[in-house]
């Protein structure tokens, strides 16, 4: 495993896309965290401190910091993608294989890049919140500090389950630019499907099967934390009173559609010519 790892993580250092761009995807998250923990003045009128709100209050912190994050999953998608592209265009795919590296460990090193990076996102992130929770948060209590930690696991999951769609997409489609607009279809897919079950058969119907979808399925992982934050602030409002826990079978869902993106990335370059 570290040798094959360590053969991925060489090609991607040696390319200068690829380090700008998980550059930008490790510290821009973390940088805008940090920022809008800082006082803003604007221009005399007002100062905005959003820690000053209470969001970054334990435990709601960990929701908040991991949804928040997720959504620059999309830089290291690319490279996700980049990897396979520049395999194909490079050839040089074929000569990693001739060099002795078999198809199950190609796809294998590809898969153990994107956990690498996963978990150190993970850990950043962790240090990060906690480091701004202990800042600002009124509760210093350790059995509050650490729960909810689970929305951790979550976001670990959602960029694996992600990064390994990507992974798929990208020997799918050969090229980085196909594969993220395969990544964009099944996204407008998805919805489309939804609307005609909704359409043909209730809306509750159409919500329980577009939870199984694999995009969707991700996203339940970490759901919006607006409408909790909301609540937290006028606990009166029962009307927007929502689900938001990260349940054991979403889990299940996305572990699940992982297993098969690797295992269908792996069918297709067994059976593919190269």
């Amino acid at each position: 495993m570290v040798r094959l790892l360590q053969l991925e993580l060489q090609k991607l250092l040696l390319n200068r896309t690829s380090k700008v761009l998980i550059f930008i995807s490790f510290v821009l998250p973390f940088t805008v965290l940090i920022l809008s923990s800082i006082k803003i003045n604007f221009f005399g009128f007002f100062t905005l401190e959003l820690g000053e709100l209470g969001i970054y209050n334990f435990p709601i912190i960990w929701h908040i910091t991991t949804f928040f994050a997720s959504q620059f999953k999309f830089f290291f998608a690319i490279v996700v993608v980049s990897m396979i592209g520049n395999e194909y265009s490079n050839k040089t795919i074929k000569q990693n294989l001739i060099d002795g590296l078999s198809k199950k460990e190609f796809i294998l090193s590809k898969f153990y890049t994107i956990v690498f990076f996963s978990l150190v996102a993970t850990v950043l992130l962790f240090l990060i919140s906690l480091l701004i929770g202990l800042y600002y948060s009124s509760y210093k209590e350790i059995n509050i500090i650490f729960r909810e930690t689970e929305y951790l696991l979550g976001y670990f999951l959602k960029l694996v389950g992600f990064f390994s769609f990507c992974l798929f997409l990208g020997m799918l489609a050969k090229r980085s630019a196909f594969a993220l607009a395969f990544l964009f279809v099944d996204y407008i897919l998805e919805w489309i499907i939804f609307g005609l079950i909704t359409w043909k058969g209730s809306y509750e119907l159409a919500e329980k099967i577009q939870n199984f979808f694999p995009l969707k399925s991700m996203y339940n992982l970490i759901k919006q934390p607006v409408q909790r934050i909301v609540m937290s602030k006028f606990p009166d409002k029962t009307e927007i009173a929502y689900d938001y826990a990260l349940h054991w079978y979403e889990l299940v869902i996305v572990l699940g559609w992982t297993a098969i993106f690797v295992f269908l990335s792996y069918r297709l370059l067994k059976k593919r010519d190269l």
